[in-house]
């Protein structure tokens, strides 16, 4: 393959990544920008190339990956030879859902969900997730593809974490132990976040959804998906590392000039 063809597609698959966390990003001179601010290179070439395969969609000045986009992502990462990609890569086989239908799926398990997420900043300059709320968020992530329970690309999934979904009738029979302990910490984790937070938890954790498309489908404000997800990690932090108790004190009572004795 031509040196120019591999970083053709190298650009690709960077674009079709990013338009899929963000949902949807406007196209500017050479890159296009996510409502968040967040910019991605992207060279006219690519971007024909894009289109004509169908993996970009265009609504104006507008961009987002088409349905195919996950398709070439998944067959472009079982088909990767390059030694600098598979040295940067911890791949497993995983057994995945995909409407219903059980399929083999290569992960990479050193990519990150929260990453992008790091560069969030307080107006102080302060990192707006803490490393235990990042922390919290990748171990949930971990157990979500350890369970076999991504990608089922659906908030429907929230109120079945433990139940049987759809074409998975006798599908615990073929789970292993670690996947089954998997799904039940997923399942704790989830309860203990509550109904009110745990969607964005799973949506940008799990999904991999990014904070712009969690407030599309969800109808919420501007920038208030950074702030529910905050208090969500926050809560799943302290159910992985619950504070200690506070020590408790002994009493004594005794009657008005009572003193204890003392050895010595």
């Amino acid at each position: 393959m031509r040196e120019g063809a591999v970083m053709d597609d190298a650009a690709l698959a960077k674009v079709l990544r990013f338009l899929l966390a963000v949902g949807e990003a406007r196209l500017a001179e050479d890159a296009v920008l996510a409502a968040d601010g967040r910019r991605q290179p992207l060279a006219p070439a690519v971007l024909a190339e894009a289109l004509r395969l169908g993996l970009v969609g265009r609504k104006g000045e507008r961009l987002f990956a088409a349905a195919e986009a996950r398709a070439y992502l998944k067959r472009r990462l079982c088909t990767a030879e390059t030694p600098f990609a598979l040295q940067h890569r911890d791949m497993a086989e995983v057994t995945v859902l995909r409407d219903g239908v059980r399929e083999r799926a290569l992960a990479n398990r050193l990519e990150s969900p929260l990453a992008s997420l790091t560069r969030l900043k307080e107006k102080t300059g302060e990192a707006f997730l803490p490393d235990t709320a990042l922390a919290a968020g990748e171990r949930l992530h971990a157990d979500f593809t350890r369970g076999g329970l991504q990608p089922r690309l659906t908030m429907s999934w929230e109120p079945r974490i433990a139940g049987r979904q759809k074409g998975e009738a006798g599908a615990a029979r073929e789970l292993t132990d670690t996947a089954l302990a998997a799904r039940l910490r997923v399942a704790r984790a989830i309860a203990a976040i509550g109904p009110e937070l745990s969607g964005v938890a799973l949506d940008v954790c799990c999904f991999m959804k990014g904070l712009e498309t969690v407030e599309r489908e969800r109808q919420w404000p501007a920038r208030s998906a950074k702030l529910m997800l905050r208090a969500a990690l926050m809560a799943l932090a302290r159910h992985y590392a619950p504070p200690a108790p506070a020590g408790r004190r002994a009493h004594a009572w005794g009657a008005e000039g009572y003193r204890p004795d003392l050895p010595g």
